[in-house]
């Protein structure tokens, strides 16, 4: 479980396996050779969204990880604070990097999307 507090109270936000699944019907690609399926690339697509500072999709990320969460943090709560200009954006989309690269259900992909960006920088 991972902690954020915003506006002075703090919410839980879970980015494990549940969020995973749920976050994967997000996206979905065509598998190559294999005509009729698809491929939940969710995950994969959010994360290089964050990595690009895709704020939307940084909101929708937060709104999902804090899901059947008490206190439950609206998608509106999250845009106000987002917008704030004392809102440190960048320490917030560490954080959130941080989470993915802690949590058991998102290390390995994080890993591969950085991997794969640092090689393609090179």
């Amino acid at each position: 479980m991972f902690e954020l507090t915003i506006n002075g109270t703090v919410y839980e936000f879970n980015f494990g396996i549940g969020f995973v699944k749920e976050i994967n019907k997000m996206v979905q690609k065509p598998v190559d050779g294999v005509p009729g399926i698809k491929e939940d690339m969710g995950l994969t697509f959010a994360i290089a969204k964050i990595i690009d500072g895709d704020v939307v999709t940084l909101i929708n990320v937060l709104d999902m990880a804090n899901k059947g969460k008490d206190p439950r943090i609206t998608k509106a709560m999250l845009e106000e604070y987002v917008d704030d200009e004392d809102t440190d954006i960048d320490g917030l989309f560490d954080q959130v990097m941080g989470f993915f690269r802690r949590s058991n259900a998102t290390k390995k992909t994080v890993q591969k999307i950085t991997d794969a960006v640092m090689n393609a920088e090179n």
